[in-house]
């Protein structure tokens, strides 16, 4: 088996999907390669057509669309891909940010590109780098979640998976769940600093920074608008230090393939000490005084 390769800008005889970022609170921030798309496209599959409308009025594209949203996903994708393997061009876009990020959409780009068509992605905006790089806490590596299941026994189960992650972890909440699932957060997480981003692009734009302690007591009291939650990674767990004698340490080591020298180093950084020293134990060399 072979890649599949796809050049998104070589002649070919389908439509294109294009996939088009939108403002996730200003209208500034839609990019002119995005107005020109939805222009020039023959439809735009739309998450929420009477919001996407107002976008459109806004630039004053006069695209037609249709509505391609979670509940109608399965029954429109074959209509779309038919349109596409037709020679249409159509542009898909959620209510706000990226197609695809805890949005709709993933199902035509994987049906699409396995029907041969072209999925091009337009760069934009998104909440949850948006909030990131302005966090302060530290961006690179990171983990984005998205929404966390609603069910209680889930949402544990799914933080419980990420209690050990060494990188920033991204998670989306809504105002009327934040302080609920900060609570969970800290239940499995233990206090750590986090920070809550709201109203992202908006005029009332805020960033709350501190302990998870600090935020729950934010989000019970005040808690408005769309949230980006970030999680700073826990302090790193101690390397458990092995109860057997030194010699059957590297023996263990040895045994499982590794070689004798290498065993050795092993061992002696697990233990702390120098290599001479675990060398000198595993030989039966005594140091001379």
């Amino acid at each position: 088996m072979t890649a599949r390769q796809m050049a998104s800008f070589a002649p070919h005889e389908t439509g294109t999907l294009y996939l088009v970022p939108t403002p996730i609170g200003n209208l500034d921030d839609m990019t002119f390669r995005a107005v020109k798309t939805l222009q020039a496209v023959d439809l735009i599959a739309a998450e929420d057509t009477r919001n996407t409308q107002k976008l459109l009025n806004h630039f004053d594209i006069k695209t037609k669309q249709i509505s391609f949203h979670e509940h109608n996903t399965q029954a429109r994708i074959p209509e779309l891909l038919a349109r596409l393997q037709n020679g249409e061009a159509i542009a898909q876009v959620s209510d706000a940010g990226m197609p695809s990020i805890s949005d709709p959409g993933k199902e035509l780009v994987k049906a699409a590109i396995e029907a041969g068509i072209p999925v091009v992605p337009l760069p934009g905006a998104n909440a949850a780098l948006t909030a990131l790089i302005a966090s302060g806490i530290t961006p690179q590596p990171f983990l984005f979640y998205g929404f966390l299941p609603r069910k209680a026994s889930e949402q544990t189960a799914a933080l419980e998976g990420l209690a050990d992650q060494p990188e920033a972890v991204l998670f989306y909440e809504s105002p009327y769940r934040v302080a609920k699932t900060l609570r969970a957060m800290q239940a499995v997480f233990g206090e750590r600093q986090a920070v809550l981003a709201r109203e992202l692009t908006k005029k009332f734009e805020e960033f709350i920074r501190g302990s998870l302690t600090e935020l729950i007591d934010y989000a019970e009291a005040s808690a408005r608008g769309e949230f980006v939650i970030i999680v700073a990674p826990g302090a790193p767990k101690p390397a458990a230090v092995s109860t057997l004698p030194l010699k059957a340490q590297v023996q263990a080591k040895i045994t499982a393939g590794a070689r004798p020298n290498d065993a050795i180093k092993a061992v002696a950084k697990a233990n702390g000490l120098k290599r001479q020293q675990v060398y000198n134990e595993f030989h039966g060399i005594e140091e001379s005084e």
